[in-house]
């Protein structure tokens, strides 16, 4: 893998340890010599994984909406930053440029940025791995929601196996070397044809 995308917060979240293993992950990037791409940003995990990054002497491309620029304080230090129009170009822009995807604790944008991405892997636009870190079980319950869906046969058991899920940066990367991606979603069963 040449380059990671990461979503994630833009807070530190209520404990220590999320931005901990936010900077761990930077660290383990840029010694894997893997590019990370992010939303742009200076604040919270977003700031964090990038100036660890940084830090070790990787590379950061940020893409940022020109209307976050001062919201999110685009960062002035990374390899490149990209400026776009939307947050529809900015996910079309880091889902490009990556090839894979990793999402560390985070709101409701963080999560919208994970569902498309994972959604779009699913329709077979792309064939990325999408991974979970679960710091401190924070995805213990959207973890159960994958089961529930699957067990609701609302989701095929071969894209519940999509969900890649791991609680440290070495983890992660090394399940992401092994990804196979599955079939293309079908919609009919032999049993309706």
């Amino acid at each position: 893998m040449k380059s990671i995308a990461i979503f994630c917060g833009s807070s530190d979240g209520a404990l220590p340890s999320y931005r901990e293993h936010a900077i761990a992950l930077g660290h383990e990037l840029a010694k894997r010599k893997i590019t990370l791409v992010y939303g742009g940003a200076t604040v919270g995990l977003m700031g964090a994984v990038a100036d660890a990054v940084l830090e070790k002497g990787g590379t950061v491309i940020g893409v940022l909406p020109h209307f976050l620029q001062n919201r999110e304080i685009a960062h002035n230090h990374l390899t490149e930053l990209i400026i776009v129009d939307s947050m529809h170009e900015r996910k079309a822009k880091m889902a490009e440029m990556s090839d894979g995807f990793i999402v560390l604790p985070g709101g409701a944008g963080t999560m919208e940025e994970y569902f498309e991405i994972f959604t779009w892997a699913q329709l077979g636009l792309h064939k990325k791995p999408c991974g979970l870190m679960n710091i401190e079980h924070y995805y213990d319950p959207l973890i159960a929601l994958f089961d529930q869906m699957t067990s609701q046969q609302f989701m095929q058991q071969k894209y519940r196996e999509m969900v890649i899920v791991d609680t440290t940066p070495e983890g992660i990367l090394e399940q992401f070397a092994h990804y196979k991606h599955p079939s293309v979603k079908t919609y009919l069963t032999e049993d309706r044809t």
